[in-house]
């Protein structure tokens, strides 16, 4: 790959980051202000109920492609005929998973103590068919990384959702809203799909070629599997040890953090992937690209998990109110728990890049292995148990990873632990401001407290981030924003559409 190509894919990569981020940052705006109204509306015990449903969906999502949508996005040259065949499996999958929920859910709600569960959960899996429909229209504009479009469908499945399940919660549905809004905002990202992506898929089936890519895809599939049970096993230990309330107050007190920081590390790698796999065959490419995604994320991520922790106390008491106190100290370990996750993130990545996703399965291994335990043990102490067992597990796992990618890329891991030196200067300031904010405005309530401590520490971590990176961000900008590198009509060739 030439520099001035390796150049072109960096800044459509970035290009491809700030459109993602973007619809990030406004799709879980509606998220938390339709989830802060809900709280209002909406006891613990229902937000408990739906996330017994949403749990058990989650768990069978990852059967959903089998790994399909990453054999697509990895595969190179002509994929029209590839594409037909992922979408024809993809329709037949999700039949499925809709039918075997249908079956299962009496005895999901039978193990979780909550009966109401079981209709819930039925209404819940038709999302599985609904989204069959639209999967590979948006996994073929990752692959080109047309981000841009893919922000219509991401920002219109929260807008729609955030909409009905208020509309229904405040016409008295009770849990049920969360359902209505989930499975509408499901139906408005198909529709929106098809939209931006005007692709007319048929149905095709070709043995050889869906064993080839379902030969790429069943290790990321086992991969997925252990990321499913590693992010839902505290809500199935919760829900069974600690009833439906814990697990309401648990549920809210892990979205704020899954809200800022996790879903804003699956946006860079849902941007990474498919610009590590096009460049899979120069090391020093992908070296460079997991060195500055290491270093760039870390910069997003550090000042809402260190606000978050910060400031948990008046966030819980203005968003949820006071039906929520307990999830003040859950918010706070959990704060810290992504904030160590977002450390190294992109290695997964660089792994499934280059057709080695067995490595992260492996690692995948390793933390289930450690978080259940932790977990296990942790639930004796509630729910703040439960957190310290995810902060444990995962700082080992980080620990471990660090190790092994510096290995593989044949990288120093000096030269890897570098990279967070500017996000963790920064970070030391907005403590500093945050913490003295803190003190001084303890005396004008909760809302003036949180304002206060939010302006105060962005200031101080901007202006010093800015100081000690400035070059690197005036990099990152310039290849953000420049125009160089493929056309689209190359980009659309690659993609062969």
């Amino acid at each position: 790959m030439s520099v001035q190509t390796e150049r072109g894919l960096a800044g459509r990569t970035i290009r491809g980051i700030l459109w993602n981020y973007g619809s990030f940052a406004l799709s879980k705006t509606v998220v938390l202000v339709a989830t802060a109204i809900l709280a209002h509306l909406l006891v613990p015990e229902e937000f408990g109920i739906v996330a017994v449903a949403t749990v058990a969906v989650t768990f069978l999502t990852v059967l959903q492609d089998l790994g399909l949508g990453p054999a697509l996005i990895q595969r190179r040259g002509d994929i029209g005929h590839a594409a037909n065949v992922v979408f024809t499996l993809n329709l037949l999958l999700g039949f499925a998973l809709t039918a075997v929920t249908f079956f299962i859910a009496p005895f999901v709600a039978s193990y979780f103590h909550e009966p109401d569960a079981t209709s819930l959960l039925r209404v819940l899996g038709l999302t599985f068919s609904i989204e069959a429909l639209g999967a590979v229209h948006l996994v073929r504009l990752q692959r080109s990384l047309r981000f841009g479009r893919v922000f219509i469908p991401d920002v219109g499945r929260s807008v729609v959702k955030g909409a009905l399940s208020i509309g229904t919660a405040v016409a008295g549905a009770g849990a049920w809203a969360l359902i209505i809004g989930q499975v509408g905002g499901v139906i408005a990202a198909v529709i929106l799909s098809w939209m931006v992506f005007p692709w007319r898929p048929h149905l095709e089936f070709d043995r050889a070629l869906a064993g080839e890519l379902i030969g790429f895809g069943l290790p990321v599939f086992g991969v997925d599997v252990l990321f499913v049970l590693a992010v839902n096993l505290d809500y199935v230990i919760i829900g069974r040890r600690l009833g439906s309330e814990a697990l309401g107050i648990y549920t809210l007190a892990y979205r704020l953090p899954e809200l800022l920081v996790l879903s804003l590390m699956i946006v860079v790698n849902r941007v990474v992937f498919p610009a590590f796999s096009t460049m899979q065959g120069s090391r020093e490419g992908l070296r460079r690209g997991f060195l500055a995604t290491t270093r760039f994320t870390l910069m997003a991520t550090l000042p809402m998990s260190v606000g978050l922790a910060i400031a948990a106390d008046p966030i819980v008491r203005v968003m949820l109110g006071s039906e929520w106190l307990d999830a003040i100290p859950v918010l706070r370990l959990l704060a810290v728990f992504v904030l160590v996750a977002s450390l190294l993130n992109a290695d997964g990545d660089v792994y499934k890049a280059v057709g080695r996703p067995d490595i992260l399965f492996k690692l995948g291994l390793l933390h289930l292995g450690l978080l259940v335990p932790g977990l296990l043990i942790g639930v004796r102490f509630g729910l703040v148990g439960v957190a310290w067992g995810h902060l444990v597990a995962a700082s080992v796992r980080r620990f471990v990873r660090i190790i092994i990618i510096a290995r593989y890329l044949d990288i120093p891991i000096r030269v890897v632990v570098s990279q967070w030196r500017p996000a963790s200067v920064a970070g030391l300031a907005l403590v500093g401001g945050a913490a003295a904010a803190t003190l001084l405005t303890s005396g004008v309530g909760p809302a003036g407290s949180l304002v206060a401590v939010a302006a105060t520490g962005a200031v101080c971590y901007i202006s010093v981030l800015w100081l000690v990176e400035r070059e690197g961000l005036r990099a990152l900008l310039r290849a953000g924003f420049s125009r160089g590198g493929a056309t689209s009509s190359e980009v659309d060739q690659a993609d062969s559409v």
